[in-house]
């Protein structure tokens, strides 16, 4: 008959030292093997946003990809990523992504498409966590074009003031989410003097 293990605290740290190596290297495999599909996603949902915003472009944004010292910058976030938009060898625009810590829930962040003049050509919000129904319609509040008092779509922030109303600004906030509305304000704004510092704009 097997002798019994002994139950000392020696056995019980062989047993837990073993179990936490299984554990480990299970979570391991598990990252290896969705670190790949999960890297694509993001970068798909990074070109997608590109191509909605930007001029109509021939080139590839992506590699041709440089970074510009931010307005302003968060701590921790020292610099924008920019993304030109090339027509036949041509700039024709920029794809910036931007952010801001102002939220009513934190950080946003959205990617700005701009024409070379520094005109709104579009945006997609990327990432936030503002409040369902209120703060999270920023996607269709500031690109709804029958609403211009609010569309940001088609404006210049060097002649259009992009601040909410309300702080003597020329767009009208979301409806009970003025913070939020100030927060993606900012984000812009951050995307616009970011290429304007860097001398970007013709």
């Amino acid at each position: 008959m097997a002798k019994k293990l002994e139950s000392t605290f020696i056995n019980m740290v062989i047993v837990l030292t073993t179990v936490s190596l299984i554990a480990a290297y299970a979570l391991a495999s598990v990252f290896n093997v969705t670190k790949e599909p999960i890297e694509q996603a993001a970068l798909k949902k990074k070109l997608d946003a590109i191509a909605k915003v930007a001029p109509a472009f021939d080139n590839d944004p992506n590699a041709d990809m440089f970074k510009l010292v931010a307005f302003e910058a968060a701590a921790g976030l020292d610099s924008l990523e920019v993304y030109p938009a090339k027509s036949a060898g041509k700039l024709v625009g920029y794809a910036v992504k931007s952010y801001t810590m102002k939220g009513f829930s934190g950080y946003i962040e959205v990617m700005i498409g701009f024409e070379k003049d520094g005109t709104i050509k579009g945006y997609s919000v990327l990432k936030h966590a503002e409040t369902p129904g209120l703060g999270s319609k920023m996607p269709t509040w500031f690109s709804n074009e029958a609403k211009p008092s609010h569309c940001i779509i088609g404006k210049n922030p060097n002649n259009t003031k992009i601040q909410v109303s309300k702080d003597g600004g020329d767009i009208d906030a979301i409806t009970a989410a003025t913070i939020s509305s100030r927060a993606f304000l900012d984000a812009i704004k951050r995307g616009y003097e970011t290429l304007k510092q860097g001398g970007k704009y013709e």
